[in-house]
């Protein structure tokens, strides 16, 4: 895969995992029944953003070379 191209599925494919993976995890000051004063009772109590990020790089590392084999394989041989 070209590199430009390489590099525009992988941006592509992290973003859009990003957003299938932030919900997951996450409980609210409402369900956890400790609401700090001044704050929106759905606002996370610990969101954990930064293994949130680790695991989407690592995913979509795995999805990016599943969609570079499929390139090299069903593309550029065809």
């Amino acid at each position: 895969m070209p590199w430009a191209l390489s590099t525009a599925v992988f941006v592509i494919i992290w973003w859009v995992l990003l957003f299938a993976i932030l919900p997951f995890g996450v409980r609210s000051q409402h369900e956890a029944e400790s609401m700090v004063p001044g704050t929106d009772p759905g606002a996370p109590i610990r969101h954990r953003l930064g293994l949130k990020l680790i695991v989407n790089t690592v995913i979509a590392i795995i999805l990016w070379g599943v969609a570079n084999w499929a390139y090299l394989t069903y593309y550029v041989q065809s």
